[in-house]
């Protein structure tokens, strides 16, 4: 491989863009020292805007103007849009002197047309190779003089080591934004593989609000049925209010992002694109779709200010391409969850066939052997003994193909946060029970309950349904999980109620169980107790547990 060649001397550069000068006047040549300084002085820097500033700087001093002015035009030669026309103008000068002609003038002289003045007025284009990408403008020698030739000469020579600058300024950008779109398509491959698929979208639409410097992200799915495009994940600073937003199919938008193609929308307020679904409150928006192979799995947007600037062709590009990885990991994300899924139900599949095959053939066998030995004692008490010890075998059992049955069906998907644990307490708790319980949410749970009590109430709950099994042999169970609760003494609380249909507390049982769930309610500040269940005349029990919101529930 050939090695990258050197980069040229800044002197060698200067010398060669002075080499025209020869010959010329000697006043012209008295300035050279000085105009090789200025050049030695533009170098490379971080950004293209802050060459810009070196440039109309020393382009100023130079020749001993009041005032200079860049104006840059956009990268794909768009004159609407931005500061008259301009992506970007750079000042530099006196401000509070200028005129009004002054500052009409150099706007004029800033259009890519524009004659040039006579006198107090100059201006010369900037180029990097053969594109114009700007111009420079001067107004007003500090010495009230017009401006010479030899004014030119010089600012011209600065010009084209300008263009250089800007040039060099140009390649390390681009390099550098394409190196951060290339990582955050690696951070977002090795999240989605690395067990994060249930959050793949959410993941998605912030890594392209973080790369495209924009103020949100968003994954659209398409909607089954209704041909349309749905929001599945937002990320934004503030709420959006478009989670669950559904873009019509209606919309002229639609057919071209499931064809494949992207969509660029300068004003999402104005633009037909989109129809009437989504909220005009941003600027320059890019909905590139998320392809794999021949198929589109979903869309990504993203959409910066209002009055921001719009997205690049570089940056269309780029989007596309870290569109079309996420979308790989998204489909091997969801395959590797399908295996995994399949794995899961493989493995429970074989603990219900031993429990099956071993388990309940022996409990059988056993209860067998002890009805035998009931025939034959003659004793009472044994034989009393003896059935008590069948019948619970012959509980056992049906407990135990319970829970085979469980394991061979298919477990639903569950919600993330409170709900979903709470839900999965309990699934898990109709196994023993042979029934499902009945579930009741009221309010919003998830985002008024904090972390520390949610995991009190899940341990209360756990707690409240093992005694029931153990205990009310009940053959119905309601459990509510309340978040618009109020304590005694008035403060927001969360209350869990579990009641059932049993056959009560018996009269001096133990009571460590209901202990215990008065111990962790207190311990937050709330309470716990028991009262009439769901039976007739209020037969079984109701255990109520509560506990303060945090920070009132805001």
């Amino acid at each position: 491989m050939a090695a990258a060649a050197p980069s040229p001397d800044p002197l060698d550069v200067a010398a060669e863009a002075t080499r025209g000068l020869r010959g010329l006047s000697t006043e012209l040549t008295a300035r050279l020292p000085r105009l090789l300084e200025a050049m030695r002085s533009l170098g490379d820097g971080p950004d293209a805007h802050t060459v810009l500033d070196r440039i109309v700087r020393t382009a100023a001093e130079l020749v001993g103007a009041r005032r200079a002015v860049i104006g840059v035009y956009h990268a794909d030669g768009d004159a609407a849009g931005g500061q008259g026309g301009l992506a970007d103008v750079v000042t530099y000068g006196d401000t509070e002197t200028d005129t009004e002609t002054d500052r009409e003038r150099c706007a004029a002289l800033l259009a890519p047309s524009a004659a040039q003045p006579p006198g107090s007025y100059l201006s010369v284009p900037l180029r990097v190779g053969e594109e114009v990408f700007g111009t420079l403008c001067l107004a007003g020698k500090r010495d009230g003089g017009p401006f010479t030739e030899s004014d030119r000469h010089l600012v011209e020579v600065l010009a084209t080591e300008a263009g250089i600058a800007i040039g060099h300024t140009r390649v390390q950008g681009a390099t550098r934004k394409r190196e951060r779109w290339i990582e955050g398509s690696v951070a977002v491959t090795q999240t989605l593989l690395s067990g994060g698929a249930g959050e793949g979208p959410a993941v998605v639409a912030e890594k392209v609000r973080e790369l495209a410097d924009a103020v949100v992200g968003i994954v659209l799915l398409p909607e089954e049925g209704e041909g349309g495009l749905k929001v599945v994940a937002v990320a934004a600073d503030e709420r959006s209010g478009l989670l669950g937003v559904v873009l019509p199919a209606r919309s002229p938008a639609v057919p071209r992002l499931l064809a494949g193609h992207p969509v660029v929308i300068e004003d999402p307020a104005t633009d037909p694109l989109l129809g009437s679904g989504v909220p005009g409150r941003y600027g320059p928006s890019l909905m590139v779709p998320l392809s794999s192979g021949d198929r589109v799995v979903g869309v990504l947007a993203t959409a910066r200010e209002p009055g921001a600037r719009p997205f690049t062709a570089t940056e269309r590009t780029l989007a596309a391409q870290f569109a079309a990885q996420a979308a790989v990991a998204l489909v091997l994300a969801e395959a590797q969850r399908d295996r995994e899924r399949l794995a899961v139900l493989e493995e429970r599949d074989r603990i219900a066939r031993d429990l099956h095959d071993l388990v309940v053939q022996r409990l059988f066998a056993t209860g067998m052997l002890l009805e035998s030995a009931e025939r034959r004692s003659d004793a009472p008490e044994v034989r009393e003994q003896i059935e008590r010890a069948v019948e619970e075998l012959g509980a056992t059992i049906q407990e135990v193909r319970t829970a085979i049955y469980a394991l061979q069906q298919t477990p639903p998907e569950t919600p993330p946060g409170l709900r979903g644990r709470v839900l999965r307490e309990v699934r898990a708790a109709a196994v023993p029970l042979g029934f499902q319980p009945s579930l009741t949410f009221v309010g919003p749970v998830d985002s008024r309950v904090g972390t520390a009590t949610g995991a009190h109430l899940v341990a209360a709950l756990r707690e409240a349904l093992s005694n029931a099994f153990r205990h009310a042999r009940a053959e119905r169970i309601e459990v509510v999980v309340d978040a618009t609760g109020r304590l005694a003494d008035g403060r927001p609380s969360v209350r869990l109620t579990v009641a059932d249909d049993g056959v009560g507390m018996p009269a001096g049982g133990r009571r460590s169980g209901l202990t215990n769930l008065v111990r962790r309610a207190e311990g937050l500040g709330g309470s716990s107790g028991v009262g009439p269940g769901l039976g007739e005349d209020g037969r079984g029990t109701a255990v109520v547990w509560e506990a303060p919101l945090p920070n009132g529930g805001a």
